[in-house]
């Protein structure tokens, strides 16, 4: 796409945020529904984007910084909580509650104090308390992985910006189930709403401790 950055450059777009102070790591959806070949979500790069995860939280635990994860849950398979949504992919059955399927795989088990979001909409940020919670740790930056590119890690980051924290999505760090909606979903991110960044970048920045 090199002539088409070329073209959004000198129109004004793909300009870098850079990166803040103080950032904070957050994991949008890296759950089993993307990782199981049995599952309609079943994405067959995501245990690549799950080792760069894992790569992430190590580096932002070591450091000290905040980290979150995000996961879709619903009460029961009518996913009653976001009903359009449903209505729209019926396959968010898979968050029913109880679901194998809804679990975050163990490489990437929570630890104590690290934030946890039930969320209900493709946004970390739509209807939780995400936003405060970063604001309340003086978070400037958010760093960005999980599934899908197109979907919740896209709908993630525009969020993030539109609530003032620098997005930065680790490239490596997200799959999508099929090679161009990925691909597009990173370009466009880079050209007006975040940062697209490699692994490297994101994880040497990480390792700086407060």
């Amino acid at each position: 796409m090199s002539g088409l950055g070329d073209d959004y450059l000198s129109a004004g777009f793909s300009r870098r945020l850079g990166w803040g102070s103080r950032p904070a790591l957050l994991l949008v959806d890296p759950v089993m529904a993307y990782l199981a070949p049995d599952s309609p979500l079943f994405c067959d790069t995501a245990d690549g984007a799950l080792s760069a995860m894992a790569s992430l939280l190590g580096a932002a635990r070591a450091a000290g910084h905040p980290v979150a994860f995000t996961a879709v849950g619903f009460a029961d398979e009518t996913c009653a909580e976001a009903p359009l949504f449903a209505t729209k992919v019926p396959g968010l059955r898979v968050f029913a509650d109880g679901s194998p399927l809804a679990a975050l795989p163990p490489q990437l088990s929570p630890a104590p104090g690290e934030l946890v979001i039930r969320k209900h909409y493709a946004s970390a940020f739509a209807g939780t308390a995400l936003a405060a919670w970063l604001t309340a740790g003086r978070v400037d930056t958010v760093v960005i992985g999980g599934y899908s590119t197109s979907g919740c890690v896209r709908a993630s980051a525009v969020d993030a910006l539109q609530a003032g924290f620098r997005p930065m999505v680790v490239r490596e760090a997200c799959a999508d189930r099929a090679p161009g909606p990925h691909t597009a979903n990173l370009f466009d991110l880079d050209a007006k709403y975040a940062d697209v960044v490699d692994l490297a970048e994101a994880a040497a920045r990480l390792v700086v401790r407060e």
